[in-house]
């Protein structure tokens, strides 16, 4: 794939980004039955690898994951780990059931999974900008992952992030280096349909904050209106309330 040249985009350019972004889902069901080809792969990983990085040190590795005795490890330790959280549940009682009846992974339904790990040894001690925030290396990574979400998405390929895994056990199954850290265990695969909504909003487990509650000008005072130079933006907050 050729790297694109910087211009602007076009109007109907725009309006796809924007579908992208808002019909991303985190997918952990009604994948089916089909291989994702090489070539579409390629375009994703590609996409990944030209996330913006700290330091230009692009700290991120995919391993690649088809191997079924492999994903099944990784599944115990998700079962683990899923048990574990039960106790940190608030209301236990009330919400432990539905916390267990949510889907969580696809570990084994997907077409494959993908390790994304952190190297903070790449290019040696020193990472222009990684100096101060040492966790700058990880947000990079981060900026990876979304990047390749969003491309996979594109090509109509759900994937599901699974957080619920302990990262000593992922270090002993995937042979990871002591320098390398697992930041994003993945499940990609093509699936039935794409969900209107995020499970968890649908499932009544959280529901999303209106824009306007996570906004602050100027300093951390989001009651504050004595900036007239954002009444603007606060009318449009308070239009999409």
């Amino acid at each position: 794939m050729k790297e694109s040249k910087t211009g602007i985009f076009s109007e109907d350019e725009k309006e796809s980004f924007y579908k992208v972004i808002f019909s991303r889902r985190d997918v952990r069901k009604n994948f089916v039955t089909k291989t994702i080809s090489d070539k579409v792969l390629h375009k994703i990983l590609l996409a990944a690898h030209h996330a913006p990085s700290v330091g230009y040190s692009q700290p991120w590795n995919f391993i690649l994951i088809r191997n079924n005795d492999t994903r099944n490890l990784v599944k115990e330790s998700f079962l683990k780990e899923r048990l574990k959280a039960i106790d940190l549940i608030p209301n236990k009682a009330k919400r432990r059931d539905k916390y267990l009846n949510l889907k969580l992974e696809g570990i084994l339904e997907s077409d494959l999974n993908i390790c994304i790990t952190y190297d903070h040894s790449r290019f040696g001690p020193f990472v222009i900008g990684r100096m101060t925030i040492k966790e700058a290396g990880i947000y990079s990574v981060c900026c990876a992952v979304q990047n390749l979400w969003l491309a996979a998405r594109v090509e109509n390929i759900g994937v599901g992030w699974v957080s619920i895994i302990d990262n000593i056990d992922l270090g002993k199954i995937l042979n990871l280096p002591s320098n390398v850290q697992p930041i994003a265990y993945l499940c990609l695969g093509y699936v039935k349909e794409f969900e209107n909504r995020p499970d968890l909003e649908s499932k009544k487990w959280l529901e999303r904050m209106p824009l306007h509650a996570v906004i602050n000008f100027e300093k951390w005072d989001n009651e504050s209106e004595t900036e007239s130079s954002w009444n603007s933006l606060r009318n449009e907050l308070k239009k999409q309330t």
